[in-house]
């Protein structure tokens, strides 16, 4: 890595910096209790939050809602996650990390309580939706306060094991939740999907207790900028809105060009006094690292091939009829191989550096879109198709996260751990919560459009039954959304992750 980025990776002597050895209390490195604790939390958003990517159809049934409205529900907590991470992060900087990471594990149980206990009728879209939206405020606040005790508390090779961890708890969360959510709901109904996340943050609460505290001295007098998180709120709430009710508000209505106007408007607005801040909610310097950047962006787009997710068990449950339990099934590979190959990325990032492992992640995620695009084939085929796909999604996902993470996380500077993790996974959350609201826009659109059964004519051939064309080939288009998502991601790696030298890997 280049060395005015301030990197630390690669070498495992390298510890703290001075600033943060002041800040923080001497003799203590960071432990197995902590951390699993730590991953709890994480599993809070990453595995029981992201249920609702396969089991919203039951939820809509149960509350008596309706598929846009279970759309935005599904949506609304990677979108509250992606607005508040940063804002999060800068607070853990300054009045304490520890404590921000305990407000995270609290805001986790109030939010999964409400969910779990929304009733029916008038009480449900508010219940439903405040709950979704503090499970995302919760991920905010946990995502960034725990990479940052996690650089300050752990070094060189044992940092790099820490983040192989935690990302079993985010990467893989995220690649069980399906099967998990599915089989929970029609074992137990899905409310117990969210009984058991209070059950999970309760314990982790407890585990992570006398964790020293953690925070930048030099930067507990900061403001908080409170414009720019009022732009930046404004202008990601009206994008949202944009991408999942553009096609039901007509793409040339006046309220989809109002609302783009507030996005053009006030993402103009937050640019400019960012810029300017003092203590700005982004600090764009942070970019000035080519190799946080690179990572940062590549983050951002693997994420949003969450996507997939939802195309293919919407697909599965609309077009091949199966039941949730049954389309989570297709899942299996991926929550098996990324979790067996997470610590194979780590493996892979002290021999190679960041830069082939990262791109290797790519090419294997890039493969995995295009076999659960072969929607042409019979029902029967597919379901293989679709399980080898996933599973080359979860080794590509696997190979990419540890070395991606210690990337960012080794370019970012003491004082701004929290900040700059923030970022980092706010490009998770926010390309987590796109992706998934184009994908199901675009597939959404095409499937209920007159013409939606034909738009593929004469390009591909349907296998089998040709009564659900229309659904089939609205997944392809969704689909190759995604895959265009991964095509920038590998592009963003080459231009900005350097080569290893020989002899020596690259951090």
């Amino acid at each position: 890595m280049n060395h005015a980025t301030g990197s630390t990776a690669g070498n495992p002597e390298a510890g703290p910096s001075p600033a943060s050895r002041r800040a923080q209390p001497p003799n203590f490195a960071g432990n197995d209790r902590v951390l699993f604790g730590i991953v709890l939390g994480v599993l809070t958003f990453w595995l029981f939050a992201q249920t609702t990517l396969n089991i919203a159809p039951d939820m809509g049934d149960a509350l008596g809602l309706s598929p846009t409205t279970m759309n935005i529900a599904v949506a609304i907590t990677a979108l509250f996650s992606g607005i508040f991470i940063v804002f999060m992060g800068g607070i853990a900087d300054r009045v304490g990390r520890y404590r921000i990471l305990q407000l995270g594990f609290c805001l986790s149980i109030a939010g999964s309580l409400l969910v779990a206990l929304a009733p029916a009728g008038a009480l449900a879209i508010p219940c439903l939706l405040a709950g979704r939206a503090l499970q995302g405020l919760s991920a905010a606040c946990i995502m960034p306060s725990s990479l940052a005790l996690i650089k300050t508390y752990w070094a060189g090779a044992a940092r790099q094991r820490a983040i192989s961890i935690w990302s079993i708890g985010s990467w893989g969360g995220s690649g069980v939740c399906a099967i998990f959510g599915g089989m929970v709901s029609a074992q137990f109904g899905w409310r117990a999907i969210f009984f058991l996340s209070v059950v999970a943050a309760v314990a982790g609460l407890l585990m992570i207790r006398g964790t020293p505290e953690s925070r930048a001295e030099d930067r507990r007098d900061a403001k908080v900028d409170r414009k720019g998180i009022f732009t930046f709120m404004v202008a990601m709430i009206a994008l949202q809105v944009v991408v999942t009710q553009g096609a039901r508000f007509g793409w040339t209505s006046v309220n989809t060009l109002l609302l783009a106007a507030v996005v053009v408007i006030f993402g103009f607005i937050f640019l400019r006094h960012e810029g300017r801040a003092a203590d700005p909610f982004i600090d764009f310097k942070l970019f000035r690292s080519r190799i946080y950047t690179g990572a940062t962006i590549s983050n951002f787009m693997l994420n949003g091939v969450a996507g997939t997710l939802i195309v293919v068990m919407q697909l599965a449950q609309l077009g091949g009829k199966m039941s949730a339990q049954q389309a989570g099934v297709l899942t299996i590979g991926f929550a098996i191989t990324i979790i067996a190959f997470i610590r194979v990325g780590e493996k892979l990032l002290q021999r190679f550096g960041a830069r082939k492992p990262m791109l290797w992640g790519c090419a294997l995620t890039a493969a995995s879109v295009v076999c659960l695009a072969m929607t042409q084939l019979t029902l029967a085929d597919y379901r293989i198709v679709a399980t080898i796909g996933f599973a080359l999604q979860g080794i590509g996902l696997a190979f990419y996260a540890t070395p991606s993470t210690d990337a960012a996380l080794s370019a970012l500077p003491e004082d701004q751990a929290g900040a700059g993790a923030g970022i980092y996974k706010m490009a998770s959350s926010l390309g987590g919560a796109f992706g998934v609201a184009i994908s199901a826009a675009i597939f959404t659109a095409v499937r209920t459009h007159p013409e939606g059964g034909s738009m593929l004519e004469g390009l591909i051939q349907f296998q089998g039954a040709q009564d659900q064309v229309a659904v089939r080939s609205a997944a392809i288009l969704a689909l190759t959304f995604n895959l265009c998502m991964v095509v920038v991601a590998a592009i963003s790696i080459m231009a900005t992750i350097p080569r290893a030298k020989p002899g020596q890997p690259a951090r």
